[in-house]
């Protein structure tokens, strides 16, 4: 018997009156020519809603379409589902019976949910589609009030629920075991609400870490590590599993590193998670970093630039040609700066192409590259190509050795914009650091057009700031006197459950943004030392990270100490 065809996108909304054979049509005229998935292109058209799209690619799927808001759903229901499994996952359970549960959900593909809430019920689980508005709504109506703790989910598996599935001592050898400590319903639970809390607090790293006698989960935010209440021992190889499990890595082995991904939809934001396991003497250490593109703003006009840095950095990204490079340490916000500079610039004019290690965020309009360094696709192998591509800006992720900085050079001096990254400390040191890596002085000087070094301080939270008079100690430590102060408020946060007691919340960029002018170029040509190209820099008027930051703490955004921690002085 011949297999049934799925019906295609196009035909199915044509069939629900929600578009015309002609507008398909020419929506399928503007596929051929341009490319892209056929709903894209409608919704780009303005033919059909994202919502239409949701609803036909439902109908592909087999799956009924369920109105929740004409639903009332039954109490007895909605307790099969946790409130962390329903706002992680976006769905609503709207019926059970005879063992089949059915849940609404804001995405139709994603079966993630459904095999999750198979394992945690123990019964079949089948999916129906509302769109995002009315699950968001449903799930705030039926489990606002309702609060789910780590700690009563460890409470919980401390109490024997794991204990026959799990000994004390956390050795599994057998992978049937290891599959169900896994897929254990409280495991599940647990893991969940660690990932939602994490996201919820915006943390941009998540740390699993077994020791000899605890299991240590911590969360960055803000760029500090806040210790959260530690699992049981013994459930760190089931967690570890877990979170293997999500993200496609084989169970079994633990004996060597292992990478992967989790794509989550939360409260109709997509979050990627990129998994990190690595063996330690106490089994395998997980960190996921947390890509949530709904917490980066992409905007210039928001990462902290002052009036002045701000236009000279928009004129600087929309000269023809040269090499723009910013520098930092890991972590300093480089990538998020380059990408809001290229979302300013960005127009169907310009052909902007990037190669990174990894696309950290897909940006609308711009090709970008991935590098994979162990089939040889290096940042040069990937450089060369892109240069075939006939591109008007390119952005190399970082400029590690002398070929990729001369390929960049030869870019720039054939008519392209390239922007890059270093590891440096400041901004004149970065020219010692690329003479150094083997690229020659007056070549630098002929395509450098300006070095942006720069910080992330953390932000006083706005629920708990508070005014205050430092000491002539802490002044000290900024260079100050009591006297340069004059008129000045100071500020700090006392510490809330808004900013989880550290008197912080966000985090805002201090800028050196040293313009390569003709005395500069002199300066690169004849070799001049890093102390020396700092100090014609300074009289040219840069402004250095920590007279930035001396002047956020004016603006009374950060503290002193925050300014101190992040920048150094050079006497």
């Amino acid at each position: 018997m011949p297999v049934a065809q799925r019906k295609l996108l196009g035909q199915i909304l044509v069939e629900e009156g929600l578009l015309s054979e002609i507008e398909l049509g020419e929506a399928l005229d503007v596929q051929r020519q341009k490319g892209g998935a056929v709903g894209r292109v409608l919704i780009d058209l303005g033919m059909v809603t994202e919502n239409d799209i949701q609803l036909a690619v439902a109908r592909q799927a087999g799956m009924d379409v369920i109105d929740l808001s004409n639903l009332e759903i039954p109490e007895e229901v909605i307790k099969l589902v946790s409130a962390s499994v329903a706002q992680v996952y976006r769905i609503v359970p709207v019926a059970s019976e005879d063992g089949l549960l059915t849940v609404a959900m804001a995405d139709p593909l994603n079966v993630n949910a459904i095999d999750d809430l198979r394992f945690m019920l123990n019964c079949e689980v089948v999916g129906a589609v509302s769109n995002e508005i009315a699950v968001g709504e449903a799930i705030e109506k039926y489990y606002g009030s309702q609060t789910e703790s780590i700690d009563e989910l460890i409470k919980d598996i401390d109490e024997g629920e794991m204990l026959e599935v799990i000994d004390e001592s956390g050795e599994v050898e057998d992978l049937a075991k290891l599959e169900e400590m896994a897929n254990a319903a409280p495991v599940v639970k647990l893991v969940t609400l660690l990932l939602l809390t994490a996201i919820r607090d915006r943390a941009s790293d998540i740390h699993f870490e077994p020791y000899e006698d605890e299991f240590r989960v911590r969360y960055r935010i803000d760029g500090v590590l806040l210790e959260m209440q530690p699992p049981p021992r013994h459930l760190a190889p089931a967690i570890t599993s877990r979170i293997k499990v999500m993200s496609n890595l084989n169970i079994a082995e633990r004996r060597v590193p292992q990478d992967g991904r989790i794509p989550l939809t939360i409260s109709g934001n997509t979050v990627e998670l990129r998994v990190s396991s690595l063996p330690t003497m106490f089994g395998e250490s997980v960190v996921m970093r947390v890509l949530d593109r709904s917490v980066v703003n992409l905007d210039l006009e928001q990462l902290g630039m002052r009036d002045d840095e701000l236009e000279f950095v928009r004129s600087l990204i929309r000269q023809p040609n040269g090499i723009v490079l910013v520098t930092g340490p890991t972590g300093s916000g480089k990538t998020t700066t380059l990408y809001s500079a290229l979302n300013d610039v960005n127009s169907p004019e310009i052909k902007i192409i990037t190669t990174e290690d990894p696309v950290e965020y897909d940006l609308d309009g711009i090709v970008q590259v991935p590098v994979d360094e162990a089939i040889e696709v290096t940042y040069a192998a990937c450089l060369r190509e892109i240069l075939r591509q006939d591109p008007d800006k390119i952005l190399v992720g970082e400029i590690r050795d002398v070929e990729t900085a001369q390929i960049a050079i030869q870019a720039s001096l054939t008519g392209h914009l390239v922007l890059s990254t270093l590891h440096t400390n400041d901004a004149p040191s970065t020219v010692t650091r690329i003479i150094e890596i083997g690229v020659e002085p007056f070549l630098l000087a002929a395509t450098l057009e300006a070095i942006v070094a720069q910080r992330l301080v953390r932000t006083i939270c706005p629920k708990c700031k508070e005014t205050y008079a430092p000491s002539e100690e802490s002044l000290m430590e900024l260079g100050l006197l009591p006297k340069d102060v004059e008129g000045k408020t100071f500020y700090y946060g006392r510490g809330c459950d808004q900013c989880n007691q550290t008197g912080y919340r966000g985090r805002t960029a201090l800028y050196e943004i040293m313009k390569i002018g003709s005395r500069l170029r002199e300066a690169i040509i004849e070799r001049k030392s890093t102390a020396v190209l700092r100090a014609e820099a300074q009289s040219a008027g840069m402004r250095t990270l920590r007279d930035a930051g001396i002047l956020k703490v004016f603006d009374g955004l950060t503290t002193i100490e925050e300014v101190v921690k992040q920048t150094l002085t050079f006497e």
